[in-house]
């Protein structure tokens, strides 16, 4: 194990993400790697830890001013041993190559553990579409996939969208693979209802990050109905997991933006969390106006120099980091134990640092990990797919149901396999015990390739 972080650190050194999302995985899987010396004899981590393929290319593209501007566009193609490759797009200044790689390689485990035949992968630019104009953001992404439309496909890879890419990337988007290819068809999830998208579709992360807390929670035989909640972020995944809880009865009294917080005392309700998303999804605005608007609310703003994040030291029951990755770090956690949190639930992609899930979990805190609690979202562009290659669409009760289903399955899996490898109770090395078993053996399967 350690010979393999030695390996990926000395061939990428600056890719510190990447580095801590293989190092959990490679904790976790001690006991299978000791069970099954074929992995050994196979060098299946070896090649586990390399992309299958990865794309890097320019994206020229013209601004309003006539400008030419150039951004760099990545797409990592982790893994296909269960499926075609499938993950989002990120389109964010924040995107380098390491940080897509660590992406990729988490979505290849979560994507197993949806039970859908999805390999992983994830791509993006660090073009910024915040202020932009609609025609800007139209440039950019015809100029994206001007580049991307020859290493995707319906059976290939199955790009989604993430931070920056939402409806209006994904049409645009589209629309230009659709000229280029000649052939409409079910290449990217996250579309518009009328032209191929699911009901459900932009809930699902959230949604699915409620329901399986509320799976966690009834192992204690308790519920979300009044419950306290933490929740970070203002954007989709937040959005929807604000709306799930509220409609499980429970209280959500905090969401974040990139430049400070809001705690709100009395809790959110329907119509201020359409507030939230107007503020945020059509004036595109910063979460200091929700305080303007709620004199219950109030405001903090971002302090760089501090060491840990006070959204996180509140009295509550259940947290939801949705913002980012490393949003938790070993203070944060402290202070959650400190403030007797039950539950915390992923709905970002890794926003728990290393030390920060070593303090929650030592405490005996439940603690639902990206790669299984935020698992929704694929899973429903998983059921988008299929709805594409049926040519017909399932109502919203369908696909929310078939939603439950899948995180109560994928909870149930975290479940047995940590029991089965001596790790009873902990949803991590659960999670990653499950996925790998199935992507390995896959692997396996299909010889040297």
């Amino acid at each position: 194990m350690l010979r393999i972080m030695e390996i990926i650190k000395s061939k990428d050194p600056d890719q510190q993400e990447f580095h801590q999302a293989v190092s959990e995985i490679l904790e976790s899987i001690k006991p299978v790697m000791d069970q099954h010396p074929e992995y050994r004899k196979a060098n299946i981590l070896e090649r586990l830890v390399e992309p299958e393929r990865v794309i890097m290319f320019r994206v020229p593209w013209v601004d309003d001013g006539g400008d030419v501007m150039v951004n760099r566009g990545f797409r990592i193609e982790m893994n296909s041993s269960i499926g075609p490759y499938k993950g989002g797009l990120r389109f964010h200044p924040s995107v380098t190559l390491g940080i897509l790689k660590f992406l990729a390689f988490e979505q290849v485990f979560k994507n197993a553990l949806t039970t859908l035949p999805m390999g992983g992968g994830k791509g993006g630019s660090d073009f910024d579409p915040k202020g932009k104009s609609d025609e800007e953001v139209m440039r950019f992404c015809q100029s994206f996939m001007a580049e991307l439309f020859r290493h995707i496909g319906a059976n290939t890879d199955i790009p989604a969208g993430d931070i920056g890419v939402g409806a209006r990337e994904i049409g645009f988007l589209f629309g230009m693979y659709k000229k280029l290819s000649n052939e409409f068809t079910g290449v990217l999830t996250g579309k518009s209802l009328n032209w191929g998208g699911s009901l459900i579709r932009p809930e699902a992360t959230g949604y699915g990050a409620v329901y399986f807390a509320a799976e966690m929670l009834g192992t204690l035989d308790q519920t979300l109905e009044e419950k306290i909640c933490l929740v970070s972020g203002a954007g989709n995944v937040a959005q929807y997991t604000i709306e799930k809880i509220l409609d499980l009865n429970g209280k959500v009294v905090t969401f974040s933006d990139s430049s400070g917080y809001i705690f709100d005392e009395y809790g959110l309700d329907h119509s201020k969390l359409e507030y939230l998303k107007i503020l945020k999804n059509i004036k595109r605005g910063r979460v200091e106006e929700y305080a303007a608007k709620y004199s219950s609310a109030i405001y903090t703003p971002v302090d760089p120099d501090a060491d840990f994040n006070p959204l996180w030291d509140h009295m509550a029951d259940c947290a939801f980091p949705c913002a980012t990755q490393n949003e938790i770090n070993a203070k944060d956690a402290q202070n959650l134990v400190k403030n007797k949190i039950m539950a915390v639930t992923e709905g970002a992609n890794m926003p728990t640092e290393p030390q920060g899930i070593e303090i929650i979990i030592d405490n005996g805190l439940l603690f639902g990990p990206g790669k299984a609690a935020n698992a929704g979202g694929v899973s429903v562009s998983g059921l988008e797919m299929s709805q594409n290659s049926m040519r017909l669409a399932w109502p919203r009760e369908e696909v929310d149901n078939r939603l439950k289903i899948i995180m109560k399955n994928i909870h149930s899996t975290c479940l047995e396999a940590a029991d089965q490898y001596g790790k009873s109770g902990n949803y991590v090395d659960g999670a990653n015990i499950a996925g790998f078993i199935k992507v390995v053996n896959a692997m396996l399967d299909q010889g040297v390739i």
